[in-house]
């Protein structure tokens, strides 16, 4: 199997690229990190290069430089699968946590994150917050080995979806955190990093 020269951890609606650093930081793989902040989200600074999810992708599309994996946190997951279905050449691992993988989300009872966030986020951007794309298809061309992180007490991407998303993804493992919620990639870091070390240094 393949290993990555090179981590990067892909933030939430949050943006911001502290949200990865306590599990990037338990990590032991010897690879590189690169802990990246979505441009005009909270206190990452604005680019107007970006306007828009696309921008978003090649953004990190252009930070996938050499063999890496990607780890991704919930609307950051949907930005992961379309940068590694665009450089599978390159993507050599995929951790989805708590995300909606770009599935449709209305038949799994998930609660709509956005009913809350976007009055508390008035400066987010509006593009974010509309994105919708239903990647289903897409997602059953991906062969990367893909680890789904998901709790079982997160309302905004039950663990119904984590299931979904595994029946989909050809070479995915789902693993469930008891008493995880949205933010357990963040919250539960000492709990998911050995976890995320497992996938990458040997996979399924």
């Amino acid at each position: 199997m393949r290993q990555p020269d090179k981590l990067i951890f892909l933030p939430g609606a949050g943006g911001s690229p502290d949200f990865w650093r306590p599990v990037c930081r338990a990590l032991v793989h010897p690879a590189s990190r690169r802990l990246l902040g979505w441009p005009g989200f909270g206190s990452v600074a604005a680019n107007d290069a970006v306007a828009g999810v696309d921008d978003l992708v090649s953004m990190v599309m252009d930070e996938m430089d050499q063999p890496c994996a990607l780890i991704a946190q919930s609307m950051g997951g949907v930005i992961a699968v379309r940068a590694v279905l665009e450089r599978t050449d390159l993507a050599t691992h995929l951790v989805l946590t708590a995300t909606s993988g770009g599935v449709d989300m209305s038949n799994f009872g998930a609660e709509d994150w956005r009913l809350k966030y976007q009055p508390e986020n008035a400066a987010v951007p509006r593009w974010f917050v509309d994105y919708r794309e239903d990647l289903s298809e897409q997602v059953r061309s991906i062969g990367v080995p893909t680890l789904l992180l998901w709790g079982d007490s997160d309302p905004v991407s039950p663990v119904a979806v984590g299931r979904h998303l595994q029946a989909l993804l050809p070479d995915s493992r789902l693993h469930v955190v008891r008493n995880g919620e949205h933010d357990l990639g963040n919250r539960l870091a000492s709990t998911v990093a050995p976890i995320i070390d497992e996938h990458l240094q040997h996979g399924f």
